[in-house]
């Protein structure tokens, strides 16, 4: 009888889930989770304007530091303007525009270095604009914005931005009451020049 008794007793604890491989047949049940609160979406960041192709390293498919030859076969129209004699800078413009003071590219050295803006019809990367606030302008590029003393106008200003990457600049031109009457982007130092290719 004593050599039945662990036989019997491992009878009895086989009957009892000694030795199941399934972990939650003897495990009680779990409780449902408790519904946790609906997680919103991270909006998108806005696209770009795409009422301009002003970029902070060029405009278009043109980028700075193009020779004259690449910015025409990206351009892919008639642009107007040549260089002086015994001048290596100088501005062209698009067959359309009237006013060269409106929209106008620099090249220096044979290269893509500058685009002037002097209407409210191109938005500046970023969302300058021609005819907005010095505040407006703080508003939209925070303290990337550098202030320097207009070289020509009494209290008028030259707010210089710096692209988030890379070295480009963009500068507003603003009157004695803080309007911004043009602007320009491109590559230091020519985007700093005051008179233009002047």
């Amino acid at each position: 009888m004593n050599g039945r008794l662990p036989g019997l007793i491992c009878a009895l604890l086989l009957m009892g889930g000694c030795g199941n491989s399934d972990p939650s047949a003897s495990a009680p049940p779990m409780p449902a989770p408790s519904a946790s609160p609906a997680i919103k979406p991270v909006a998108p960041p806005p696209p770009a304007d795409p009422s301009t192709l002003a970029r902070y390293d060029g405009y278009g498919d043109m980028r700075f530091g193009m020779d004259e030859a690449a910015f025409d076969k990206a351009w892919g129209g008639e642009l107007k303007g040549a260089p002086e004699q015994d001048s290596s800078c100088f501005y062209k413009t698009p067959k359309w525009v009237k006013l060269s003071a409106d929209f106008a590219f620099m090249f220096e050295g044979g290269r893509f270095v500058r685009y002037d803006v002097g209407t409210a019809k191109e938005s500046a990367p970023g969302g300058g604009k021609v005819g907005m606030s010095e505040a407006q302008v703080r508003a939209l590029y925070g303290e990337r914005v550098e202030t320097q003393p207009h070289k020509y106008v009494a209290g008028a200003k030259y707010l210089r931005v710096a692209a988030p990457e890379g070295s480009d600049v963009l500068v507003f031109e603003t009157d004695a009451r803080g309007k911004v009457t043009r602007w320009h982007a491109g590559m230091p130092p020519q985007v700093d020049y005051v008179e233009g290719c002047g």
